[in-house]
């Protein structure tokens, strides 16, 4: 399948998981896919897109409310793309080390993923500033500081989402 233009869309609250979106956006281009990085909140249409990767940080075990407004939004025409999930926010290692259900918070990406009939969702880790503000961020930045977020494994999730888009339909 060629897909002309595929948007990322992410919920996020303190820039990590728009990062994470940024970083999938550059990779699209990188391996000669048309990529739009926009927030879930902004996207009224799917018109233009030939495909959606959809991303939220985990709060708590939620997902990030524009993700799952965007899901709401979109139920109906989502399935017509090809749609990959990701969540965002373990503040460890475990998003590289276990599978991905095992994750808390994950329950959510999956439902929302099978909603959609979508071909794949992952976990990636999150990130949470040690001046990290407001009720509870800034209680956590005191144990949990830190970057989470394993680049490489990003970039070969998007690489393999681009080597999906880009192999034409078997006859």
């Amino acid at each position: 399948m060629i897909v002309d233009t595929v948007l990322v869309a992410y919920g996020s609250k303190r820039g990590g998981t728009a990062e994470i979106a940024e970083w999938i956006g550059d990779t699209l281009r990188a391996e000669h896919v048309t990529a739009e990085v926009r927030s879930a909140a902004e996207v009224r249409s799917l018109e233009r897109y030939g495909a959606i990767v959809l991303g939220g940080a985990l709060y708590a075990g939620r997902w990030h409310r524009h993700a799952r407004g965007f899901v709401r939004r979109f139920h109906r025409t989502l399935p017509d793309h090809p749609v990959w999930m990701f969540g965002s926010g373990p503040l460890d290692d475990s998003a590289d080390r276990v599978d991905p259900d095992k994750i808390f918070g994950a329950r959510a990406v999956r439902k929302a993923a099978a909603r959609v009939n979508a071909r794949g969702y992952t976990i990636f880790g999150g990130r949470l500033l040690p001046d990290a503000r407001g009720f509870p961020a800034s209680a956590m930045a005191k144990n949990s500081a830190g970057d989470f977020r394993d680049r490489a494994r990003i970039r070969a999730w998007a690489a393999a989402i681009a080597t999906d888009l880009s192999t034409p339909p078997a006859r």
